[in-house]
């Protein structure tokens, strides 16, 4: 399969992307299919530049509920259109790194990073919008990827439609490098793999679980510490489903400490002294951090990797369950 090309182009037209349909498409509609190739951009806006004669397969206009068979070449006009829906706000941005074409930033946890019901603004999209106005001209102010509200660590931001195409392509070929800290319940005596699909919890819409037929969903994991009762482990994401961690984690039967979806009821571990005990208790979200990341410059090339610190609370959180020695 061809991935998606972003291909030189009079920008007041828009910016033409060339892909192919790969061959686990075929039968699906247009619009579904340009979905899976086109990732960045809605179902509902793919849909838009279907009908207005932006999208032609095979140099054909074709309809949204056309269906595709695999092979088609796809040329897709995606036209430039700031986003008026989310506006910006200043809020505290903690930036690692920032160029003309990428900007990483250390997301603390509770900041949600998109608007979405019950958080119309607020977000890291409307922090990043009044921090650079031009990134209403990318799709979602330049966000290729995203960590859970109360997640905390690095995100990679794309300040230009070309670099978005570029960023979205290494996720697809999962060349990305993500690690995270995840400090799990109970003790995991080496590290492993979890090769296990997720997809929506199948009577819990808000949930997501391994389950047959869901999409594939591999997470890498390694003893980084052994503390009082639980283990701080180094995660390193292959795929990136939604929850992944949090999914895989609690199906091995080692859930993060403070999860309120996947954790189960809060447990002290034994021999745990009030102070600790105290410091467990005022945990409230999963200890989830994004650690490290690590691409292909979009523009240079040149492999560029950053790394942040935990947090002061998930710190105090590791120090207080830490075995003296």
């Amino acid at each position: 399969m061809r991935e998606p090309t972003a291909v030189d182009d009079d920008e007041e037209q828009g910016e033409l992307m060339v892909a192919d349909v790969p061959a686990e498409l075929a039968g699906l509609r247009l619009d579904q299919a340009l979905a899976e190739i086109f990732p960045d951009f809605s179902r509902s806006k793919l849909q838009s530049w279907i009908r207005s004669g932006h999208v032609a397969v095979d140099g054909r206009s074709l309809a949204p509920k056309d269906k595709v068979f695999g092979g088609e070449q796809v040329e897709l006009r995606a036209e430039v259109e700031l986003d008026s829906d989310c506006q910006p706000q200043d809020i505290p941005l903690d930036i690692v790194y920032e160029d003309d074409s990428v900007l990483i930033v250390n997301k603390p946890a509770g900041l949600v990073v998109h608007p979405a019901a019950g958080h119309r603004d607020g977000t890291l999209q409307n922090a990043l919008l009044h921090h650079a106005p031009s990134l209403a001209g990318v799709p979602r102010a330049g966000i290729v990827h995203r960590i859970d509200k109360d997640t905390s660590g690095i995100l990679m931001v794309a300040k230009t439609l070309q670099a978005h195409h570029a960023l979205v392509e290494q996720l697809q070929a999962r060349s990305i490098h993500r690690e995270y800290l995840a400090l799990l319940q109970g003790f995991i005596t080496a590290g492993g793999t979890v090769d296990a699909p997720i997809g929506r919890h199948p009577s819990d819409r808000k949930r997501f679980a391994v389950r047959e037929g869901g999409r594939e969903a591999i997470t890498h994991y390694r003893i980084e510490d052994r503390l009082l009762g639980h283990t701080l482990a180094r995660v390193k994401l292959e795929t990136g489903r939604t929850h992944q961690i949090r999914v895989h984690m609690s199906h091995i039967h080692h859930p993060l400490l403070g999860d309120p979806v996947y954790g189960g009821r809060l447990k002290l571990p034994a021999g745990c002294g009030e102070a600790a005990a105290e410091v467990i208790r005022g945990f409230r979200r999963q200890a989830l951090h994004a650690q490290v990341l690590g691409l292909e410059h979009p523009r240079s090339g040149e492999w560029c990797q950053w790394q942040v610190d935990l947090p002061q609370d998930m710190r105090a959180l590791v120090d207080a369950l830490r075995v003296p020695a």
